[in-house]
């Protein structure tokens, strides 16, 4: 029994257009994230993983799409294949079964240590960037998330003893937020 081609697709930022990477290929689903490939939890990359069953072909555009570490990379390639789904890279025309040859696991490592030093080159790119911005006096950094005043009462709250997560949630924004905030009071 064949089974069905799935789909995967990732865009880094809500503004780049996820059609072009799966255009003309035919697939029974798509599963679209709109995160980064820095890490794996990624909430469709974890639905299709539930989704897909041995005989399925999980059909990627590239495998930087798929994770851009290569630790990462080998590991969700060897997670599929040990259930039986087939991942076939259409951009690298590549297909891992779990049966693969020498070969083919030496072109995974090429290609996904491609991918991850990519992704270093683009973060010292964006390093350097932002390190001339700043001696220009352009660069203000990410624009705050609460006014001055929401501030105070921010810190005035986790003062008098409300708990740190129910503060961030009454104002919508992370815990690790909240630390940012208190950590600009000492």
């Amino acid at each position: 029994m064949i089974g069905q081609r799935i789909g995967y697709i990732r865009v880094s930022t809500f503004d780049q257009n996820p059609e072009r990477q799966l255009d003309n290929i035919g697939v029974d689903r798509i599963f679209t994230d709109k995160a980064s490939g820095k890490d794996t939890k990624r909430p469709e990359l974890d639905s299709l993983i539930c989704f897909v069953r041995t005989g399925d072909t999980v059909v990627v555009h590239s495998m930087d799409r798929l994770a851009r570490n290569l630790d990462d990379l080998r590991r969700i390639v060897q997670l599929l294949t040990q259930r039986g789904v087939r991942i076939e890279f259409v951009k690298e025309q590549l297909i891992f079964t779990g049966e693969d040859s020498p070969m083919a696991n030496l072109l995974l490592s090429i290609m996904g240590a491609f991918a991850e030093f990519e992704r270093s080159l683009i973060k010292e790119r964006q390093r350097e960037g932002i390190a001339l911005a700043k001696r220009r006096g352009v660069y203000r950094g990410r624009k705050k998330l609460l006014s001055d005043i929401e501030q105070m009462e921010l810190i005035d709250r986790i003062q008098s003893g409300d708990k740190k997560a129910q503060v961030a949630r009454d104002f919508g924004i992370s815990r690790e937020t909240v630390y940012q905030y208190l950590r600009t009071i000492t």
